[in-house]
Parts: C-alpha cells; sequence; structure tokens
C-alpha cells in the first residue's frame, strides 16, 4: 500500500460524476447525444458541497469533459481550491443512439438492465469508451506524478472506466450519484481502486 501513498509518489485521481443537471423542455425533441444543458439550483447546489468537502484536499488541477454540465461542475471545484481547469473531450458521456428522446434517468435504467448500450445500434461500443476513458486518464497520470488531480466526468463514462480496470464485461454496474467521488491510485501502470461512489456531501442537502 506504501507505493499508492500520494506522499510517496502515486498519482490520486478523483472521477466525479458531475451535478444534477436540468431536463429538456417538453417540446424540444434531441437525441440522448446531443443533449448539453446545464446544471439545476439543485445542482449548483451539490457542486458547491463537493467543493467544499475538497477544499482542503490539495487538489493540484481539475479535468473536465466539454459539457457544460461537467464545466460547471468542474469550475465550482476549482474556484475553492484555486486551480486551473483542463478540459479533455476524451472525458465526455458515453455516445447513445436508437432509444430516441428520453429521461435522462431512463438511459441509467437502460444501462443497468442490459450492463450498458452496446446493444443499441449506433451507440459508442464498450472498446471505444473504455479505450478513450482509459487513454485520458493514463494521460493525466503520466502529467502529474504525486499529485491529486479531479477528474469531472458522466455516469456512464466513469462506469466504463471502473468496470475496465476490474475487469467486467458489463459497461454500467452500479448507479453513480451526481458529484459521486470514485478514487482511483496510479503508480507506474499499476491501478488501485480505493473509493466508488462516495456521496457522503450530499448528506444535508434537501
Amino acid at each position: 500500500m506504501r507505493d499508492f501513498r500520494v506522499a510517496n509518489g502515486a498519482t490520486e485521481i478523483l472521477l466525479i460524476r458531475h451535478a444534477e443537471a436540468e431536463s429538456l423542455p417538453a417540446n424540444e425533441v434531441l437525441e440522448p447525444k446531443d443533449v448539453d444543458m446545464p446544471l439545476t439550483a439543485r445542482g449548483r447546489s451539490q457542486a458547491e458541497a463537493v467543493a467544499l468537502r475538497l477544499q482542503r484536499r490539495e487538489i493540484a488541477t481539475v479535468y473536465h469533459s466539454g459539457l457544460r454540465r461537467a464545466f460547471q461542475t468542474a469550475v465550482a471545484i476549482a474556484e475553492k481550491a484555486n486551480v486551473l481547469l483542463q478540459e479533455d473531450d476524451r472525458l465526455r458521456e458515453v455516445e447513445i443512439a436508437g432509444v430516441g428522446p428520453v429521461a435522462m434517468h431512463d438511459l441509467a435504467e437502460i444501462a443497468l438492465a442490459h450492463g450498458g448500450w452496446s446493444h443499441l445500434q449506433g451507440t459508442e461500443s464498450s472498446q471505444a469508451i473504455r479505450s478513450r476513458m482509459r487513454a485520458a486518464i493514463d494521460a493525466i497520470v503520466a502529467a502529474n506524478p504525486g499529485k491529486r488531480i479531479v477528474v469531472v466526468s458522466h455516469a456512464g463514462a466513469i462506469n466504463a472506466y471502473i468496470a475496465g480496470l476490474l475487469g467486467l464485461t458489463s459497461d454500467f454496474f452500479f448507479p453513480a450519484g451526481n458529484t459521486s467521488i470514485s478514487i482511483v491510485r496510479a503508480r507506474d501502470d499499476r491501478r488501485l481502486l480505493v473509493t466508488v461512489n462516495d456521496i457522503a456531501h450530499l448528506e444535508y442537502l434537501t
């Protein structure tokens, strides 16, 4: 375990799902892959809560996907930690197609029932999502030895990355909560999963 301490040169990656985002207006129809909504008022409170929790954790940098819900969550964290933001499009959500206009919680239900969305024609493949997430995280680790890094991404992308670490066939195996924290520590080509789906900071939010 000593090898995986940040003080001994390991990199700690805090994978954080974005805060709650707004739903599409009832009269607007988009495929899930095209949805890019801002945070709700509750989402902004969630982002503030996780930012406060991490404020004293000596965060070095905050990476985020290009989607608004991830960016706005990342801004809240970076402002509290007084660090810079970096965007990496490889951290984006799984590109889902073939289901038509559905609510975002319906997508999670579909994924939990089927272990992902790869059965849907036109959806990004399991290999593609795992490959780009692994490449993004590996690059972040290589650039930040001995540092603690926040990565704000999405439920499907985080699931697929952790599933890859665990050797699971399912790309979606847990219901990642908004602003949940999952921690991976890295040393050379080794990875240690420390926590999954921690939302203790949301306990007192209504």
